[in-house]
């Protein structure tokens, strides 16, 4: 196998991961975000309960992503990790705070005790999904890299207004995302309730994704170089725009279980068509083109990728043979219980 199939290979299953662990953990992230949408102290209970015994395990795909990186293509953990370092701390406190809130909320029945907790599983959703946004909000428009790979921005220069206004996006697919799987995991009266909000995320979902669309198209007009190369490749945002459509048909027909898998579909190919925009880059230089990195200039060595792959082809099916044994045992719905959260 030669070293560009290789670094091809080591691309793919790093984009693979990222889009597993934004369809599993982005439920997650999106129950969450609504958790404070809940009326009483029993429906914020199903909320985590609905979460419970998956939450944890979604985030595998992290390691996965963050080791791949490590391995593979080193020069760019180094260059993503380095200009980045204050965005991925918020990420990595929201990340603790979130499970910590999840594990210490019902381990006292005062009323402050719970809600302050529910405020900061909450609040905690809402950073990493908003600043895991705002990071790909300028991974789109390119960010500022010399020749030698090193970062030359600061804090302050990630929040440029498109790419808060990705961040923006990315709440609202978490949240629509989360509403439909707690759709599946609930039932009457609370999931009465929760289909009322529902068309209001799926709108504000759609309408973001539009002008997302639209503000890359003027904004990072370079994303558009590979489809406009191969036009074969516009089929994946065509089927972006199919699957809207599809998941307000199938909601309006009450299942919900459709719908989930159909939100799963939209989300990859959103990220699919990220990848096809930025391909082969991994860091557009916003300094310079010439100076981007590349899935060809910044790989390790042949040794290494030859062992991450062997890694690969031993530990994903296990995860997935994990995740698949979890997510069959706690099928159907929520059922509050002693030893529930």
């Amino acid at each position: 196998m030669s070293l560009e199939v290789l670094q091809i290979l080591a691309y793919l299953v790093i984009g693979t991961s990222v889009t597993a662990y934004i369809m599993l953990d982005g439920f997650d992230l999106g129950v969450g975000i609504l958790q404070l949408f809940a009326r009483k102290d029993e429906d914020r209970r199903i909320f985590l309960n609905a979460i419970g015994p998956v939450w944890d395990g979604n985030e595998v795909w992290l390691v996965v992503i963050a080791g791949g990186l490590f391995s593979a293509f080193s020069a760019v953990y180094a260059a993503i990790f380095s200009g980045f370092y204050d965005l991925f701390m918020i990420v990595l406190a929201g990340l603790i705070f979130r499970a910590v809130a999840i594990e210490f909320r019902s381990k006292m029945e005062s009323y402050f005790w719970r809600n302050m907790w529910d405020i900061l599983f909450s609040m905690a959703s809402i950073a990493i999904t908003f600043f895991v946004g705002l990071a790909i909000g300028n991974l789109i428009l390119g960010v500022p890299i010399n020749a030698k790979g090193v970062y030359q921005g600061n804090f302050g220069m990630l929040f440029t207004p498109f790419a808060v206004f990705v961040g923006v996006f990315a709440l609202s697919i978490f949240a629509q995302h989360g509403l439909l799987y707690l759709l599946m995991k609930t039932e009457d009266p609370l999931q009465s309730y929760l289909r009322r909000l529902y068309p209001y995320f799926y709108g504000l979902y759609f309408t973001l994704y539009i002008t997302v669309s639209i503000w890359t198209w003027f904004r990072a007009p370079h994303m558009l170089y590979t489809m406009n190369a191969y036009k074969l490749f516009y089929l994946v945002p065509i089927a972006t725009i199919l699957s809207f459509i599809g998941l307000g048909i199938i909601f309006c027909t009450a299942r919900y279980g459709w719908a989930f898998l159909t939100s799963c579909f939209s989300i990859a190919t959103l990220f699919i068509t990220y990848g096809i925009g930025t391909f082969p880059n991994m860091l557009y230089s916003s300094i310079d083109p010439k100076y981007s990195m590349t899935l060809y200039n910044s790989s390790s060595t042949y040794k290494t990728l030859t062992v991450f792959m062997i890694i690969v082809v031993i530990g994903v099916p296990i995860v997935l043979a994990y995740t698949a044994v979890i997510y069959h045992l706690f099928r159907g719905k929520v059922k509050l219980h002693g030893s529930s959260y």
